[in-house]
């Protein structure tokens, strides 16, 4: 080592050595302080990144929460405004729902009244074909019994006659009898009794249905006053019950302001009959009380006959008239007219 030509000599050997080393230590510790150079940088810029990443969030939100704000007002502007229009839809509506009700309430009424006319005429007609049952019925018995007391009478009659004409002539002929042309006109001739006592004037004839005033007042003279109907028991005198042909909205007129159990009999435009009327608790009732035959007696709701209209309403002073409705005849309703609703009945 430096002995041969061109050798380098040992100090210069060393001294390249040691500056090597030197370089590459140095470069090392370069390099280490590049890493923590670069790490810094790369922090910082890191950190300025996320800091404008923060502003511009930041920012961003700000704007937002300006947006939301802005939004939150148009939002409760629009529910300001959906609520009026809401409660104008309501107002409105309500005011259809009741302009709907008052025209559903009238129709229902117009339907309702309908109803109520429509059974109570059913309820006339079935009334008025009991009415004419029971009249045909009575006129019928009427007639048999006319018939057979007629024919009774004709029998009595023809064989007092031929009793005494077949004496007369056993005292002119001697023994003579009559042949059978002679015996059939003597049992054909009419009799002088029947002839003399036949009515001058046209018998009463009742139509099947009162149609007119003047048909009910010339059957209630014809045939209820002959039966003191109307009057009190005993005496001549109306009783205070008694009303004449008035409607049913005038006797519920005169019994308003009464008390349960006041009553009036009205003569029935509808039967051959009367009409009592009610006064109850909760309003009124109608009974039709059918005249038809020879006695009183309520139609549909009360089996009992009586022999006069007074004693049907004596009798139901003391025993109810239903036993759902337990109407007592408590209180009569007299009268408020002068003259008396009744006066043309007895004319």
């Amino acid at each position: 080592m430096g002995e041969a030509p061109g050798d380098k000599p040992y100090e210069q050997i060393s001294e390249e050595l040691i500056a090597e080393r030197a370089r590459q230590q140095a470069q090392k510790e370069a390099e280490e302080l590049w890493r923590q150079k670069e790490a810094e940088i790369t922090k910082k810029f890191r950190d300025a990144m996320a800091q404008e990443k923060a502003r511009i969030v930041a920012e961003k939100w700000k704007v937002e929460i300006e947006d939301r704000k802005a939004a939150k007002l148009v939002e409760e502007k629009i529910q300001e405004e959906l609520k009026k229009r809401e409660e104008e839809e309501r107002q409105k509506g309500e005011e259809q729902i009741r302009q709907q009700e008052e025209i559903r309430a009238r129709e229902l009424y117009l339907s309702l009244k309908q109803a109520q006319q429509h059974s109570q005429h059913s309820d006339d007609d079935q009334e008025w074909e009991e009415q004419l049952r029971r009249s045909k019925a009575a006129d019928e018995e009427r007639s048999h019994k006319a018939r057979r007391a007629r024919d009774e009478y004709r029998r009595q009659s023809l064989r007092a006659i031929q009793k005494g004409r077949v004496a007369g002539l056993s005292n002119l002929f001697k023994g003579t009898s009559l042949n059978n042309d002679q015996e059939t006109k003597l049992n054909d001739s009419p009799s002088p009794l029947l002839s003399l006592t036949a009515p001058s004037s046209k018998i009463w004839e009742r139509p099947s249905r009162p149609f007119s005033r003047e048909v009910i007042i010339h059957w209630f003279k014809e045939e209820q006053l002959p039966r003191r109907a109307g009057f009190e028991r005993n005496t001549n005198r109306v009783a205070p019950w008694f009303h004449g042909i008035i409607s049913r909205q005038e006797a519920e007129e005169l019994l308003m302001n009464k008390s349960e159990g006041t009553f009036l009999v009205r003569v029935s435009e509808k039967i051959w009959g009367y009409a009592l009327s009610y006064r109850q608790q909760s309003g009124f009732k109608h009974f039709l009380v059918d005249a038809s035959g020879d006695f009183y007696s309520f139609l549909g709701v009360d089996p009992n006959r009586h022999a006069t209209l007074t004693d049907l309403i004596d009798f139901h002073k003391e025993e109810i008239i239903t036993s759902s409705g337990g109407e007592l005849l408590l209180e009569p309703c007299g009268q408020q007219k002068n003259p008396p609703d009744y006066s043309p009945l007895f004319e």
